[in-house]
């Protein structure tokens, strides 16, 4: 009964969280540095007994050796399974018997661990933290269980239009780069990859040189550094050094489509897109959302499902990668009309590009952009991991307080120009899933 308690009670924690950090409201970021030379951006939050911890490791799942894509994924899914002098099921107590959330998630660019706890048992859940990171076991017995879970989730994979049409897509696009290996691995690798794989694995990422800290609390700043100390100390100090070279978008467009009888076709396209530090970042993130990414204002939403009923929804979305820059979207629609749907879609773009957006949606737009900002930062957890995204993405300090300012700088000029620079729709990679009847492999 204490135990359902403290769950509940933490998460309840979690949902009273101050949703107002915003450009005018969000408690400044601390840079601190820990006794052992470890900087932390730390956001204190002194009304809620709560500590959120989000570590990034530099280098994601594009770091997979070729031969072994998924093996970050197996990893990361046994950070909860005995680490020290704890057994699986012993580390496993100690985590939910005081309500410690611990998880890992890998991003092609990005490995990221989190943690948050209850203020009052912080030393011990820095510890378990620590252990993960630093010890864990990769035993037989979990790791086998680990192994057979993810051949599951391959092979429910197999049979999701959706993740095949993002895997065929990133594949496309990509051919031999880094990029366009599966996060989750394939059955053939999963089933390769050995205890020693993921030991050394933990030892090559897990490196002090290599790691970025964000973290939000309740608790004072020197304490914050002394808690990250328990965690981080004693990593290794350097990663293995290990690269992922630029990638090249292909320079024409072409379709392919991916046969499977369905009711409805899943599209999955996209163009170059623009770098997170780009100086036109700002205008095509504005730009994108009057094209695709407002929801039921945009305007690919507006010609494809509200005037021709086409589509339930479609989206675009910009997709900065570290070596490459990515201009997303999809949509669903039946198989009879998947060509009209991209023909619409290509016609969207292109018009864009030459009548740029109006002023009534650029004032939309803004509006939107930096009001819903601080939805992002409900949670500690959300806090933390963007002050982890800050670092990695080199936006500053200062850019929770900075960044409405540079949505509303952005001007009709700004977008009529990073339109022009991204919209073309003749370089246009699509990947069809499903079985449309007006549409063949490239091009239409």
């Amino acid at each position: 009964m204490r135990r359902k308690f403290l769950v509940l009670f933490f998460l309840l924690c979690l949902s009273m969280l101050p949703a107002g950090l915003s450009s005018a409201s969000v408690a400044p970021v601390e840079r601190v540095i820990t006794p052992a030379g470890i900087e932390v951006w730390y956001v204190r939050e002194p009304n809620i007994p709560v500590i959120s911890v989000s570590i990034g490791f530099r280098g994601g799942t594009a770091l997979d050796p070729a031969e072994k894509p998924g093996l970050a994924n197996f990893a990361l899914g046994l950070l909860n399974e005995g680490a020290g002098d704890m057994d699986a099921l012993t580390f496993q107590q100690a985590i939910v018997n005081r309500a410690i959330q611990l998880s890992g998630d890998a991003s092609r660019d990005l490995i990221t661990v989190s943690l948050q706890t209850l203020s009052r048992h912080r030393d011990e859940a820095f510890r378990l933290l620590g252990l993960a990171l630093g010890d864990a076991h990769f035993a037989s017995e979990p790791v086998e269980r680990v192994r057979r879970q993810i051949l599951n989730t391959l092979a429910d994979e197999e049979h999701n239009p959706h993740t095949i049409a993002a895997r065929d897509w990133f594949s496309d696009v990509f051919a031999d780069h880094p990029y366009s290996r599966r996060a989750n691995g394939t059955k053939e690798a999963v089933r390769m990859i050995t205890p020693e794989d993921l030991k050394v694995w933990a030892k090559e990422r897990f490196a002090r040189d290599n790691l970025i800290v964000g973290a939000s609390g309740d608790v004072t700043s020197e304490e914050i550094a002394r808690l990250v100390d328990i965690a981080l100390a004693g990593l290794p100090a350097r990663a293995v050094s290990l690269a992922v070279p630029e990638a090249v978008f292909p320079e024409s467009g072409a379709t392919q489509v991916v046969r499977l009888p369905l009711m409805q076709s899943i599209v999955v396209f996209g163009l170059p897109g623009i770098k997170r530090g780009d100086p036109d970042f700002y205008a095509a993130y504005v730009m994108n959302y009057v094209l695709g990414g407002g929801g039921f204002t945009s305007r690919l939403y507006q010609e494809v499902r509200e005037k021709r009923g086409l589509a339930y929804s479609v989206y675009s979305y910009l997709a900065p990668l570290e070596r490459a820059s990515l201009y997303m979207g999809g949509v669903a629609t039946r198989n009879d009309r998947v060509a009209e749907t991209l023909d619409i879609i290509r016609a969207e773009i292109a018009r864009l590009a030459v009548q740029n957006i109006s002023a009534d949606e650029l004032s939309m737009a803004k509006q939107y952009l930096t009001g819903a900002f601080p939805l992002r930062f409900d949670t500690g957890r959300k806090v933390a991991r963007v002050l982890v995204q800050m670092q990695f993405e080199n936006l500053g300090m200062d850019y929770l307080m900075r960044r409405n300012d540079y949505i509303e700088a952005v001007t009709l000029k700004d977008t009529l120009r990073v339109a022009r620079r991204l919209l073309h729709p003749d370089r246009m990679r699509v990947i069809v899933v499903g079985d449309p009847e007006d549409l063949a492999s490239d091009g239409l």
